[in-house]
């Protein structure tokens, strides 16, 4: 009888899609096709919601119908925020400018120049890229150009299928509160008919070269060491960009930096939403490092990297002790971005005391070993950048701390505070100058993450995506979330709970199950549990995806790098067993 009711709402949103004069006549007839199919899943599909606003924008599958990216979704979202730009800065002297940005996939573009046709026809000043660009590049410009808000068309490491919509904030960090609830209150009340197609040329500036050249030169000034450099300029790097944004800038900020022997994927290097060479363009998963991994091994190569469609993340692979190419994961390269960048400032004397890095609530306690002993304070924020340029912005405000790095477990790092969101194109840079800070010491990146290991400890993470696809796997993600809230687990793997963390409700809850109050700028639906033997895992459901998300972390024993098979082996078999409790 659910599913009854549930059909016949879908069809009479898509009948209103089919008989409005307000939709076009491709999206009309690929409605009517949905209607008259007899398999209604794809009618369910595309109408059973509309593709939620959230805290983080839009993103989802394109194509025609309320929960799909098209340019009725895009133009609402971009109709809201206008409408609250011009409510909030209504005293405003100056005008009100946005930057728009995007990224490589099918209909960015389009959906790029719908927004800024949208913005124009609101009154407010559009600073258009010319082509894609990477997202924080993006982010710069708003601050560049003093603008009040920012957009970017990407739907990051997803596949071919989707499509997202960032909205960020006069900082040039993705929006937070109380701007983010505001927006999401105007753009609910947008319909179709409100949505203001009809652009205003004159307002729409088409902007690239130009802040390129800067925010290359800004990126230049994140270098340590520019002798370890000049002395390893023929360092053999190897990097794609898997048809995305990074191949806008960093090769070219990769030889700005000094490096001579830069070696991209050329296949790769093709623009392309269609992802062909890729079963999926996201730098976590091993496969889409495939071709670049093969370029290594041809040219002996001393470091891979790989950038996401936006070129905000960047996946890196090294060869091990054995001389054969591994994988490093977004821990353990975090982990290295920070250890550098403390030790190095250190050793250069540029350490004034005042320093700060970030991390993730879901990224490697290692960090914060790093951070305590090195006398460095550090914060543990929610998952997503916007929380570690909240940081960056607070200590603006309030105080004269000096940012120097922040991370988190997804491969995004970003170690500047004149962009505000995880930067591929200086993390490229600075992984490409840490590699030969390694060489010029006869080691190689894996050698330096031995280094890391033996001074503070061996951990290992993993993360387990359970998928859950469509409103039934919706439903099945929240009750896993309530049943783990209801049954608290009261030990992982065989070692007690001593801490449990709820980030919906603020509590922590000790061994014994008294509450205490969890200070936060927000609540998350976020679950931890932290065992006696040092065991951490993290749950949440994904915020962009279909998917749950478990983050495990298991701890070693006393670490030398001659045993790490050994320890690597011994943690494997505690993930397992973790896994095994929670039946994931």
């Amino acid at each position: 009888m659910e599913n009854q009711e549930l059909l016949k709402q879908c069809e009479s949103v898509a009948r209103k899609w089919v008989e409005s004069p307000l939709y076009d006549k491709a999206t009309q007839d690929a409605v009517r096709a949905m209607l008259e199919s007899e398999d209604k899943t794809e009618l369910v599909e595309s109408f059973y919601r509309t593709l939620e606003f959230g805290t983080g924008g839009l993103r989802g599958i394109m194509g025609p119908g309320t929960n799909r990216m098209n340019i009725y979704t895009v133009g609402a979202a971009t109709q809201g925020l206008s409408n609250y730009l011009n409510k909030n800065f209504a005293g405003k002297l100056d005008q009100i400018s946005v930057v728009v940005g995007h990224d490589c996939r099918n209909n960015s573009r389009l959906f790029a120049e719908t927004s800024a046709n949208i913005f124009s026809a609101n009154g407010i000043k559009v600073y258009l890229f010319e082509d894609m660009r990477p997202t924080p590049e993006m982010s710069f410009a708003i601050r560049h150009f003093g603008c009040q808000s920012g957009i970017i068309l990407t739907a990051s490491h997803n596949p071919k299928e989707y499509n997202g919509y960032k909205a960020y904030w006069d900082d040039g960090a993705q929006v937070t509160g109380p701007h983010d609830t505001g927006i999401i209150e105007e753009v609910n009340k947008v319909g179709v008919g409100d949505i203001k197609f009809e652009g205003n040329p004159a307002l729409i500036e088409v902007i690239g070269k130009a802040v390129d050249d800067i925010y290359l030169e800004k990126v230049h000034t994140l270098s340590i060491d520019p002798a370890v450099i000049a002395r390893q300029k023929d360092l053999k790097i190897v990097y794609t960009p898997l048809h995305g944004t990074g191949m806008m800038l960093i090769p070219q900020a990769l030889k700005q930096w000094g490096f001579e022997n830069v070696n991209c994927v050329p296949e790769q290097m093709v623009k392309s939403g269609d992802f062909p060479t890729v079963v999926s363009p996201n730098p976590e998963n091993a496969e889409a490092l495939t071709m670049a991994l093969k370029l290594a091994k041809q040219i002996d190569a001393d470091i891979v990297m790989a950038s996401d469609p936006d070129a905000d993340r960047v996946g890196m692979a090294c060869k091990n002790s054995k001389g054969e190419w591994v994988l490093v994961d977004g821990n353990q390269t975090c982990m290295i971005f920070l250890y550098y960048i403390i030790k190095n400032r250190k050793a250069q004397g540029k350490m004034k005391g005042n320093e700060f890095i970030v991390k993730t609530i879901v990224t490697t306690e290692l960090i914060k070993a790093i951070a305590d002993k090195n006398a460095i304070k550090m914060f543990d924020v929610y998952t997503g950048f916007k929380w570690i340029a909240r940081e960056v912005l607070l200590n603006e405000d309030h105080g004269d701390m000096q940012y120097i790095g922040g991370g988190e477990e997804s491969y995004g790092f970003m170690a500047e505070d004149f962009a505000r969101d995880k930067d591929a194109v200086s993390a490229c840079c600075l992984l490409a100058e840490i590699c030969a800070w390694a060489k010029d010491q006869g080691k190689t990146l894996f050698d330096v993450l031995m280094d890391i290991y033996e001074e503070y400890g061996y951990a290992l993470n993993k993360t387990i995506n359970v998928v859950k696809p469509g409103k039934s796997g919706a439903d099945e993600i929240k009750q896993m979330m309530e049943n783990f809230r209801t049954n608290r687990p009261q030990e992982i793997a065989g070692s007690k709970v001593v801490c449990t963390k709820d980030y919906l409700v603020l509590k922590t809850y000790d061994a014994t199950g008294a509450a205490h109050e969890l200070t936060m700028p927000a609540t998350s639906n976020v679950l931890q549990w932290f065992t006696e033997d040092g065991t951490k895992v993290s749950v949440r459901p994904s915020g962009t995806e279909p998917k749950i998300k478990f983050y495990i972390e298991v701890k070693g024993e006393h670490f030398k790098a001659e045993a790490f098979d050994k320890a690597y082996a011994e943690a494997v078999e505690k993930v397992k067993a973790v896994q095994a409790s929670l039946n994931i």
